[in-house]
C-alpha cells in the first residue's frame, strides 16, 4: 500500500453572521511544485521591474522627451 504524507493547513474567518473555513491537505511533492510557482512568479516580477526601470534600456527618443519637461 503507498503511504503519502499530507501537510495540512486550515483557516477560519468569522465577520458578522458569515462565517468561512477552508481546510487544505497538500503533500510534499505539492508543496515543492507550490514553491517552485511561487518562485518563478517573484522572478518574473522582479525582471519587469528591472526592465521597466532601467534608463539606460530607454529608446533616445522617449529618453529625450522625458528631458524636456
Amino acid at each position: 500500500m503507498d503511504q503519502h504524507t499530507f501537510n495540512t493547513a486550515a483557516a477560519s474567518l468569522k465577520a458578522g453572521n458569515i462565517k468561512l473555513a477552508a481546510k487544505v491537505k497538500v503533500t510534499n511533492a505539492g508543496l515543492l511544485a507550490i514553491g517552485g510557482l511561487v518562485s518563478s512568479i517573484l522572478l518574473s516580477t522582479t525582471a519587469l521591474v528591472w526592465v521597466a526601470t532601467s534608463v539606460t534600456r530607454r529608446h533616445p527618443v522617449s529618453t529625450g522627451l522625458l528631458r524636456r519637461r
